[in-house]
């Protein structure tokens, strides 16, 4: 049981940490290599990297904000969250694999956007998707984790969902 509870543990640290590297080491690429608003086109102009400093949250959001309330409300908050999310997932061993996985994706992309935020003042955004009209705004690999992470809940809850019997009936 120890042994278990140890490997688990190892598991989600190391899904959390690779998480983190992936986004630090994109990030460090783009901040040396790529100047600000500089774009590349990939795959026909419908991947294109282009680096820009986001000083507020997801789509720039809160960033004319005064400075120690954007702190808090942009590092702190999340980072409280974040800790309440490690702790969870830690601690609550009758989660799924998909749920687990879902929740390192999450917290490690939350540690990797208040690490740039904390650390140089802003998070840098690189990747942009364009098919015609569609297109999305400027992100980054930590918003992919926080994306498939919670979608990977979303999969889990579904799946536990369906598992469920119907209680409505009774």
């Amino acid at each position: 049981m120890f042994s278990k509870n140890i490997t688990r543990i190892i598991i989600i640290l190391l899904l959390i940490v690779t998480n983190v590297g992936c986004d630090q080491v994109t990030k460090s690429i783009v901040r040396r290599r790529v100047l600000p608003y500089a774009e590349i086109n990939l795959l026909n102009s419908h991947l294109v990297i282009t680096k820009v400093e986001n000083t507020g949250a997801f789509l720039s959001a809160g960033h004319v904000l005064p400075g120690i309330l954007r702190f808090v409300l942009l590092s702190l908050l999340p980072t409280v969250a974040l800790l309440f999310g490690l702790y969870y997932v830690l601690t609550k061993h009758h989660l799924s694999t998909a749920a687990v996985t879902g929740l390192c994706f999450i917290i490690g992309g939350g540690i990797g956007n208040i690490f740039d935020r904390v650390y140089h003042g802003s998070v840098t955004d690189f990747l942009h998707i364009r098919f015609g009209v569609l297109q999305t705004g400027i992100f980054n690999m930590a918003d992919v984790s926080i994306m498939t992470g919670t979608g990977l809940l979303l999969l889990s809850w579904l799946m536990n969902k369906k598992k469920q019997p119907d209680q409505s009936q009774s």
